[in-house]
């Protein structure tokens, strides 16, 4: 396997990486915000009051986005294993 090869391939599952975890990373974000937004304004200070939504959009999320992971997954995989034979010259 060629360095230019090796790069070519890391970059690509990084990239991969990034593209299926940033739909859940950005929501949780956004909720997380929006909650600390109603706590700074009503002063309530409740620690369940953060994690329930963010639980709930999560899974809400995965819920919604997982036929497209698992599509972008098996693309994913299916590319490095034809390009396996690449890998051994």
């Amino acid at each position: 396997m060629n360095p230019e090869f090796a790069v070519e391939l890391l970059k690509t599952m990084i990239y991969q990486a990034l593209a299926i975890a940033a739909p859940i990373l950005i929501t949780a974000m956004i909720i997380g915000l929006c909650i600390s937004l109603f706590q700074a304004v009503t002063t309530i200070n409740e620690q369940t009051l953060t994690f329930v939504p963010k639980a709930l959009a999560v899974i809400g999320i995965l819920l919604l986005l997982l036929p497209w992971i698992v599509r972008s997954l098996i693309e994913f995989t299916t590319s490095v294993i034809q390009k396996m034979p690449q890998m051994v010259q």
